[in-house]
């Protein structure tokens, strides 16, 4: 993979990347650069995290060491699994297996808690470092990045030192790339501007999109890039969670909101576009011949085209998303029956 190569690899199915000329750059420095995704360990993954295990592979692929942060703190501050640091660390241990499942490759991925640096003072003193640089509003402001509202960081202190915090553990892991869902934008651009003041290295920030609620409702907020009703593991109804079985997907598949010819905030068309597409390349749709016969798209472009004109029924698209998304899940499904662990 030649350098534009591995520059497009990071990039593809992304949002944003803050910024590519960056990324460019860092790459013609480092053969092998430095990247990281954290996670609260707060219970099972959704199909929602195939957006992210996708992403996890293409920086292996594009030759970056991975750092996979299991933020059992910040799981803790934010009232996670009950605030069971117990129950936190299960969470993280069937995290590391999923995506072991999922073909992020644990040969090319350090795991590492968020314990492993709260016992530093030099973390202390980053964090200090960060939340001077920030005002008490603009913190509040990024509570979004916990999935709560500025009105319910009122609720504890310790949920104003997440923001600082997750800036902090970019630079004291340390990490050139920080990748996220969109959701966390605020957090990354914080850290960005905490480098500025400090003369620390700036890092490079990922941007993947999240997946709606299979209930629909999932428009954007413009401001903090959060989903007004994302897929969550808190609300089984809303989510289709790792593992379950071919029957369970397909039925929550088929009881999804997916109104026809919609694109935002319609999960269907978002997994489509953001999960089986980077995953298999393609998306078959098995159609009867009374209805016009089989379909395939090679590109999100043509499936949208004939989505938005019309030309595809939601009830077809839904029986492929949910085939797709059997196919996908059946690797991680077959490591779990044979490598079983303890559920959150």
């Amino acid at each position: 993979m030649d350098l534009d190569e591995r520059v497009a690899r990071v990039a593809r199915h992304t949002v944003e990347t803050l910024t590519i000329e960056e990324l460019h750059g860092l790459f013609e420095r480092e053969s092998r650069p430095k990247a990281y995704i954290g996670f609260e360990p707060s219970g099972r993954l959704t199909i929602g995290h195939l957006v992210t295990a996708r992403k996890m592979r293409d920086l292996q692929e594009a030759g970056c060491e991975l750092t996979v942060f299991l933020a059992d703190w910040h799981a803790w501050i934010n009232d996670k699994l009950g605030g069971s640091l117990e129950r936190i660390e299960a969470a993280g241990r069937y995290m590391q297996a999923v995506f072991g499942a999922l073909g992020v490759d644990p040969e090319h991925a350090r795991y590492r808690w968020a314990h492993e640096l709260t016992g530093s003072q030099e973390y202390w003193s980053r964090v200090i470092r960060v939340a001077k640089g920030t005002s008490l509003a603009r913190t509040k402001r990024a509570m979004t990045i916990l999935g709560r509202t500025e009105e319910e960081s009122q609720l504890d202190t310790a949920k104003l030192f997440y923001p600082s915090m997750q800036a902090a553990d970019i630079f004291e892991l340390p990490v050139s790339i920080a990748y996220a869902g969109i959701d966390q934008r605020r957090a990354h651009v914080l850290a960005r501007e905490a480098a500025h003041q400090n003369g620390w290295p700036v890092p490079i920030a990922v941007h993947t999109p999240l997946i709606s609620s299979l209930k629909g409702g999932g428009r954007m907020d413009p401001a903090s890039m959060a989903i007004e009703r994302k897929m969550s593991k808190s609300d089984p109804t809303s989510a289709i969670t790792i593992p379950s079985t071919p029957e369970e997907i397909r039925e929550r598949v088929a009881g999804a909101f997916c109104p026809s010819k919609e694109v935002d905030g319609n999960p269907i068309v978002e997994i489509a576009r953001s999960i089986v597409f980077p995953w298999e390349g393609r998306l078959e749709i098995p159609r009867a011949e009374k209805h016009g016969g089989p379909l395939e798209f090679d590109s999100e472009a043509a499936f949208t085209e004939a989505w938005t004109g019309g030309k595809l029924h939601p009830q077809d698209l839904k029986g492929a998303v949910g085939a797709a998304i059997v196919r996908i899940l059946e690797p991680a499904h077959s490591h779990l029956a044979q490598h079983p662990v303890a559920l959150p």
